[in-house]
């Protein structure tokens, strides 16, 4: 069962997450609050949670300085941050220190229920590739087709939770299975018919296309969305792969959109 903390310094906002969060993960998650930034910090550090909402703007400690102390205990906790959209650039800093994602108030249910999902994939998807570690240290020269399409599907399954992530790496999931990293690149190659950094590109690049739809979103928070942490280094990457840089992308998409509807 997965644990969320909620944090916020209003009890109307705590309760009303508390209550979207409960009604449509009943049976899949524990919740508490705190209603401030130090109390966030002592619960975490005892509760041990794996999700917290944390608002930005908060007497005392704020939401920054609280989730840099909890991400210090819990690394692997995945801080989702609630802002006024005047705060967007608390909540773009944020991002970029390692919180999983923002949520603009008043807060939208379905923002919610969608962010609380992607958590709790990621988190089911990476104990079923630590669990796949055996088979994975088992397979050899002449390892089983069926054993070796069974590890590849999972490891299909971690990227495709797991792409925004800026710590999944080749690497990173040799570890997890336990296996020796060119050994691994070899047999994802040969299973997916591209090497990795080729295939993660891919769901990277095809995602910030669909996020590229919404004119709201600037490039640099696109970036971040999934998986660069350079906003420039994704411009480069996203022209390579599509021939044309995010915003002449966006302009040419909104182009053919208007021109559709006409």
């Amino acid at each position: 069962m997965t644990k969320i903390l909620i944090v916020d310094d209003e009890r109307f906002e705590r309760e009303q997450l508390c209550q979207i969060i409960e009604e449509e993960f009943l049976h899949e998650v524990q919740t508490r609050t705190a209603e401030n930034g130090r109390q966030a910090v002592e619960t975490a550090a005892l509760w041990t949670p794996g999700i917290v909402f944390m608002d930005i703007e908060m007497p005392g400690v704020n939401g920054i300085e609280a989730a840099k102390r909890i991400l210090t205990q819990l690394p692997s906790c995945k801080l989702i941050f609630v802002t006024a959209y005047s705060l967007f650039n608390y909540a773009y800093e944020a991002v970029k220190m390692g919180a999983y994602d923002y949520i603009l108030k008043p807060v939208d249910p379905d923002d919610v229920i969608r962010a609380v999902r992607r958590c709790i994939d990621q988190a089911n998807t990476e104990e079923e590739l630590k669990a796949m570690a055996p088979v994975a240290e088992t397979l050899g020269d002449s390892a089983s087709y069926d054993k070796t399409t069974l590890l590849m599907s999972n490891v299909k399954k971690y990227l495709q939770h797991n792409y925004m992530l800026y710590g999944v790496s080749l690497d990173s999931i040799s570890d997890i299975l336990k296996i020796n990293s060119s050994y691994f690149s070899m047999m994802f190659k040969k299973s997916f018919g591209v090497n990795f950094v080729d295939y993660l590109t891919n769901l990277r690049i095809n995602a910030a296309k669909e996020l590229l739809a919404d004119p709201f979103l600037a490039a640099a928070e696109i970036a971040n969305m999934v998986g660069y942490e350079s906003p420039n280094y994704f411009t480069r990457v996203f022209k390579k792969t599509t021939g044309m840089t995010p915003t002449e992308f966006r302009k040419l998409h909104m182009s053919a959109g208007k021109d559709g509807s006409e």
